[in-house]
């Protein structure tokens, strides 16, 4: 049984952390990937579809890094289709109460994890349902800096052992962005769902501010989620609540984007408010969702 991987995979969210490891990669500074993959949601903003283009143009092609792009689907449609099992956001949550919470979340395992493993197992030759022999296995590399050290964990799959080049480097999420700027990369975007519950303020604000058409779309996905996802609502399982993009648990279009008022500060603590204003610091990645790991359940369905 030997000890040495298949081949070495770059788990690409296109944020700053896995765009500097391809940049890494391709440059010669760390081994040679042999693929970047990138799981898309069907969500991702326009600016991320666009960092990902020049990343494949300018970076991976010429290093000859293959860059696969792989789906399970549309989020933003399947949350919408009463015909289609969806895999819940993390939803904030009011319920008839008044209580706050929270909906699991699914998302991540559904969009982002399940394709690349999928990918993976085909790459291998082993597809679904196949049986993966023991011992076989892929290096799999994860854009973890060290201020984020707590994020890093394993693969939940014998096959696939996770790796996080940067944290051997030593490098901090400020020392991924010098790097990318020294490449003309400067301004890397967030990679997450256009519509994602974590973003704070900031990202909202950015959003209406420079994308009128992407801001009508979230405004508008807010509106007809209000009641939960289709499907469940279709099966009879109801929220017993109303759910919301923002955490101001507000319709987005009335949700205090602009500002915080110092009633509301005082009553945050300085994290909470720093999140509040910009979100969760990093990207979504597969194996480390910018979400917390608790959520509050209350009383979510019937």
């Amino acid at each position: 049984m030997s000890d040495q991987p298949r081949f070495r995979v770059l788990s690409l969210g296109a944020g700053v952390q896995s765009s500097t490891l391809l940049a890494l990669s391709a440059e010669g500074i760390l081994p040679k990937v042999d693929y970047a993959i990138f799981a898309d949601t069907g969500w991702e903003p326009k600016a991320v579809y666009a960092h990902l283009d020049r990343l494949e143009q300018d970076i991976a092609k010429p290093s000859g890094i293959p860059l696969l792009r792989v789906s399970s689907g549309n989020i933003r449609e399947d949350a919408l289709d009463p015909h289609h099992r969806f895999a819940s956001m993390p939803l904030h949550i009011l319920n008839k109460d008044g209580r706050p919470g929270m909906t699991r979340r699914q998302c991540t395992g559904e969009y982002k994890i399940k394709p690349i493993k999928q990918k993976v197992r085909e790459l291998l030759g082993y597809p679904y349902p196949a049986r993966i022999p023991k011992g076989v296995f892929v290096e799999q590399w994860v854009g973890i800096s060290t201020d984020e050290f707590h994020r890093a964990k394993d693969a939940d799959v014998k096959y696939m052992r996770n790796l996080h080049p940067l944290l051997d480097l030593d490098w901090t999420r400020a020392d991924c962005t010098r790097y990318l700027t020294s490449l003309g990369l400067a301004g890397t975007p967030k990679s997450s769902c256009l519509g994602c519950p974590f973003h704070g303020n900031a990202q909202w604000r950015h959003i209406r501010d420079n994308s009128p058409d992407e801001w009508a779309d979230v405004v508008e996905f807010d509106a007809a989620i209000r009641n939960g996802n289709a499907r469940a609502n279709a099966g009879g399982n109801q929220l017993l609540g109303e759910a919301f993009l923002h955490r101001s648990r507000l319709p987005l279009d009335q949700a205090p984007i602009d500002h915080v008022t110092a009633a509301e500060r005082a009553a945050l603590s300085a994290s909470e408010a720093e999140r509040l204003e910009n979100g969760v610091v990093d990207g979504c990645s597969p194996w480390a969702c910018r979400g917390d790991a608790a959520q509050d359940d209350f009383d979510l369905a019937a």
